[in-house]
């Protein structure tokens, strides 16, 4: 005779399926993540769809998100909070929280994962933290409002834009010092180290342009011009081309060669273009519009607009895990 199943093995094995489909649900490999910085939430979004399918609170106001280096965590940068948020971002759930980091407002990791940088926009300051622990090595006083930030590849240095001061500003990671400050063009805001490791890009807020930096020299090589109020830069994976986000209201994001130093194309993004994202497979640009209250997907095929998804206000910074190499 076969064996008898008794009534708990049967409810065991249903609510193990049961589990297992809720658990399949809740992981959406498809989910992006918008930050809203002036609702103090996220969106989460059908990349598939375009469709916002949830709406999570955060803290105060969070700028900035960066994941991991191992793509496990996605980091908000709680400044107003004094706080980093922890999300998984298969299923948008908070994670953790580390308390106690003062006025984060633009992360980052050294390329070697030993060192966690923080940005303290309103604080003029640098805080070095060791990436492990999360314990306090340096800080550095930046004047004026700290913004962005970059890194050499050898892990050696990183590179901060002085926004209200129009500098760039060098940190020694191995002396934890200042090494050196440089002045560069108006309101200089997104860095980014160029794929050969030879210039430091910098965009130009207040003139629409990238500054490209020698910045073993300290000296400035090259102006190259894109469109109104350059915010920020974002690989788009080859390991040759960033787009450039011009931030104004009419909107336009650039794609810049970093072998000629020239912008090759443009795209119209209304709305403020700020933070970038690209799919692995190439073919779509996702953007923050700041002042329109949405996510603008670009494709890149056509070079339209091909979605505008709405979220919550001020939109800054978005991230999904089917993404392109950050080279």
């Amino acid at each position: 005779m076969p064996n008898k199943v008794s009534r708990h093995q049967r409810i065991a094995a249903v609510l193990a399926v049961l589990l297992a489909c809720a658990s399949a649900a809740s992981a959406a490999p498809n989910l992006a993540i918008a930050l809203n910085s002036a609702d103090g939430t996220i969106s989460l979004i059908d990349s598939e769809t375009y469709k916002v399918i949830g709406k999570t609170p955060v803290c105060k106001e969070p700028h900035h998100l960066m994941p991991t280096p191992d793509d496990k965590s996605l980091i908000v940068a709680c400044s107003a909070s004094n706080q980093l948020v922890f999300f998984d971002p298969l299923t948008g759930k908070e994670q953790r929280r580390i308390r106690d980091i003062s006025d984060p407002y633009q992360i980052g990791f050294s390329p070697d994962n030993k060192f966690f940088v923080s940005n303290s926009l309103r604080l003029d300051r640098v805080d070095i933290y060791d990436a492990l622990t999360v314990k306090l090595k340096a800080r550095l006083h930046a004047p004026r409002t700290p913004s962005h930030m970059a890194f050499d590849a050898a892990s050696e240095y990183v590179f901060i834009t002085l926004q209200d001061s129009n500098e760039v500003m060098a940190i020694n990671l191995k002396t934890l010092k200042k090494e050196w400050v440089m002045a560069v063009g108006p309101t200089p805001a997104g860095i980014v180290m160029s794929p050969d490791n030879r210039y430091l890009l910098v965009a130009i807020m207040g003139e629409g342009y990238v500054e490209v930096i020698d910045w073993r020299t300290q000296k400035t090589v090259k102006k190259v011009a894109t469109d109104t109020a350059a915010h920020n830069l974002h690989p788009r994976g080859d390991g040759r081309h960033y787009f450039v986000s011009n931030r104004s209201v009419s909107g336009s994001i650039s794609l810049l060669d970093t072998q000629t130093m020239t912008v090759i194309d443009k795209y119209e993004v209304p709305g403020g273009p700020d933070d970038m994202e690209v799919r692995a497979d190439g073919k779509e640009l996702w953007a923050t519009a700041r002042f329109a209250r949405r996510v603008q997907v670009i494709d890149l095929t056509t070079g339209k607009l091909k979605a505008s998804i709405p979220v919550g206000s001020s939109p800054h910074g978005v991230f999904f895990l089917n993404h392109a190499p950050r080279k």
